[in-house]
């Protein structure tokens, strides 16, 4: 099989793409023949040593892939060879072949295609999780997206308007504020040539009931100072780079509610959780009430440049690995 390794901590181009020897299956697991892994931040983090989660190398990045189960142990039940799977592995997705455990593949919806679905993972049991078990976002609501247009931002999009939600977008481009506006959000805002805080109470005037925010920085305080009264600001990530400072003096005077999301620990923790929410998750997507829409892809020899493209802010929407020959 062939992997992408990290050998040594730094930017994305000291990765190598290497051959190693195919995998066989554990009793109670199952080797899945890749077909499209998810790019995500976390990755251009982990590979640097930056990420709180920091594996030795060498080591394979990696954390969602779609596939088909080529393989399965002794003690498998329920999977069995030419199951369409996905599988929130964590690392070791940047390869031909992962090996799970049987339990935790997740069956993958008929007729969407291996690409498109690595999205369902990350981006959006984040955005399901945070605007509905966290924010309890209901119809009729405005959302404010922070980094409207990444693959976590634009997954937001599509789960706020499943529930009814109205979006305010806000990218750091006038092409990206458009692709969002393209997805449905019903204003958007380049806070890059625009004053956040101003624009989105123009747009919004008694301010927004929630606030979407995986970047943080210098955007997260004027983003607060737009959340009407009793409204949600929930904490997804810093994707721009600091983490914020904000008074909390405007948490009492907006008598808001802050709140930490972290689907990927609250899964690991709610396993039976998680699998309902996942299920929801198909549900909205079988009713046609989310549309995750096709990556920017790169192949997996490309590994270093996709992650590049991310880290400089050149991807709209969601990244994925596809795997050939």
């Amino acid at each position: 099989m062939r992997v992408v390794v990290c050998r040594e901590l730094g930017p994305p181009e000291k990765l190598v793409v290497e051959e190693w020897p195919d995998l066989e299956p554990t009793p109670d697991g199952v080797v899945i023949d890749v077909h499209a892994c998810g790019l995500n931040f976390v990755d251009t983090l982990m590979i640097q040593g930056l990420y709180q989660i920091r594996p030795e190398p060498p080591f394979v990045p990696g954390g969602e892939v779609a596939g088909v189960v080529a393989a399965v142990g002794a003690d498998v039940e329920d999977v069995k060879v030419g199951d369409r799977v996905l599988y929130m592995c964590g690392m070791n997705g940047f390869a031909t072949q992962v090996l799970a455990p049987a339990k935790r593949v997740l069956r993958l919806p008929e007729g969407l295609e291996f690409d498109r679905a690595t999205a369902l993972m990350q981006s959006y049991c984040t955005a399901l999780h945070a605007l509905s078990t966290r924010g309890d976002v209901k119809e009729g609501e405005t959302v404010l997206v922070l980094g409207a247009a990444g693959g976590v931002g634009s997954a937001a999009i599509d789960v706020a308007r499943a529930f009814g939600a109205k979006v305010i977008a806000a990218a750091g481009a006038d092409e990206k504020v458009q692709a969002c506006l393209d997805r449905g959000a019903f204003a958007g805002v380049n806070y890059s040539t625009e004053d956040l805080k101003k624009r989105v109470k123009e747009i919004a005037p008694g301010g927004v009931d929630i606030v979407y925010d995986p970047i943080g920085d210098r955007y997260a305080e004027p983003a607060l100072r737009t959340l009407a009264p009793n409204g949600r600001f929930l904490v997804i990530g810093f994707a721009a780079g600091e983490i914020p400072s904000v008074p909390f003096n405007l948490m009492l005077l907006k008598q808001c509610q802050v709140v930490g999301v972290n689907w990927g620990a609250w899964s690991g923790m709610n396993p039976k959780e998680n699998a309902a929410l996942f299920d929801e998750l198909i549900s909205l997507y079988g009713e046609g009430r989310i549309d995750p829409p096709a990556p920017q892809t790169w192949p997996l020899e490309d590994a270093g440049a996709a992650l590049r493209a991310l880290m400089d802010r050149k991807v709209i929407g969601k990244g994925a690995l596809t795997m050939q020959g």
